[in-house]
């Protein structure tokens, strides 16, 4: 029994294994070990307190996987939920023949099932945060709306330049990954993320895309990515991984495949990718694009999480059609830099 995660999962991983150990299912401990990461206010890339869209709303992304069945459940554009693992593993069991609910279908569904509702998903100083955003790319406010500090955005305002100027994909962009292995060697997997921060509204990411952000089989392994989910989805990376493991590749030689496949994508937007990826006999590995990124791993005889370095293949970026991303940073966005990533 293990379980591996994005670093930021270090907040649950602990309650997961503790599952493990109880009799708990794979499907149990990714669960719970999610549930943590999406109630962490501190943690601005997953569930409460994520940072918005550029409207000033929090969509939530996220999806479950069965390595056993191959079953999956997924939602995207949830609001008002914080635990959206949980609303995606119950499109799973409540045996829908759907596998992704997305915006209001998949509130009504969340509703139905009773998942757990919060009012405010918001605390004021991420709403500082998006404000000083907007003011820095020049959203402008009206004077009868100055005085409540909110900017002058509406159904009708034009988004599309604005959305490119206010995302700063070095550092908004983030998820949670768990991947757990349970006593009958079942093969469970979990992404969840509060999505790209002030991007357009509606954006899906690869979080909820079976294939892209979130794959398992018991039979040869599983993947969860992090980081620019469009390349993701564009590759298939999740998915890939775990065919070349099914070609016979050793762990470490399809993961680095997997991200040598990013390289071939073409298209002005290319930014940095994370994965975390195991085999079925629990051989696991952490990748990146950049230095610097880090994954967790705790053991059913380990008392504590470890911390292991990720394998860097470089992905050379652009933006807009430039060499790397430009940085527009407000004074509030400058003062959270320091705080934990998805890494």
């Amino acid at each position: 029994m293990l379980i591996i995660a994005s670093s930021n999962g270090a907040i649950g991983i602990d309650r997961a294994l503790q599952t493990l150990k109880a009799g708990g299912s794979a499907l149990d401990a990714v669960e719970i070990g999610i549930r943590a990461v999406e109630a962490n206010p501190a943690e601005h890339s997953v569930g409460y307190n994520g940072y918005p869209n550029i409207m000033g709303e929090l969509e939530l992304d996220a999806s479950i996987m069965d390595g056993s069945a191959l079953n999956s459940g997924a939602v995207a554009l949830l609001r008002g939920f914080p635990y959206a693992i949980s609303v995606a593993r119950q499109v799973m069991e409540r045996k829908l023949p759907h596998v992704l609910l997305a915006g209001a279908g998949a509130e009504r569904f969340a509703r139905e099932v009773g998942a757990e509702a919060w009012d405010e998903m918001l605390t004021e100083e991420i709403r500082a945060v998006w404000r000083e955003r907007l003011a820095a790319v020049g959203a402008t406010q009206s004077a009868a709306r100055r005085s409540d500090d909110i900017p002058e955005l509406t159904d009708e305002s034009p988004m599309l330049d604005l959305v490119k100027l206010a995302t700063d994909p070095e550092r908004v962009a983030g998820t949670v990954n768990f991947i757990a292995i349970d006593s009958a060697g079942d093969i469970a997997s979990g992404v969840s993320t509060s999505g790209w921060a002030w991007k357009y509204p509606g954006r899906i990411g690869d979080s909820p895309i079976i294939g892209a952000g979130n794959y398992a089989d018991n039979r040869y392994g599983a993947c969860c990515c992090t980081g620019m989910g469009e390349m993701a989805i564009r590759a298939g990376t999740a998915r890939s991984l775990v065919l070349y493991l099914k070609m016979g590749m050793p762990l470490a030689e399809a993961a680095r495949q997997a991200m040598l496949d990013l390289r071939d994508l073409g298209g002005d937007y290319i930014g940095g990718m994370n994965l975390i990826a195991l085999d079925s006999a629990g051989e696991h590995v952490g990748l990146t694009s950049r230095a610097g990124g880090s994954y967790i791993v705790q053991h059913v005889d380990m008392e504590t999480h470890q911390m292991l370095e990720r394998e860097v293949v470089a992905i050379p970026a652009r933006w807009g059609g430039n060499d790397g991303p430009g940085m527009l940073e407000s004074t509030a966005f400058k003062n959270l830099k320091g705080r934990p990533s998805s890494g």
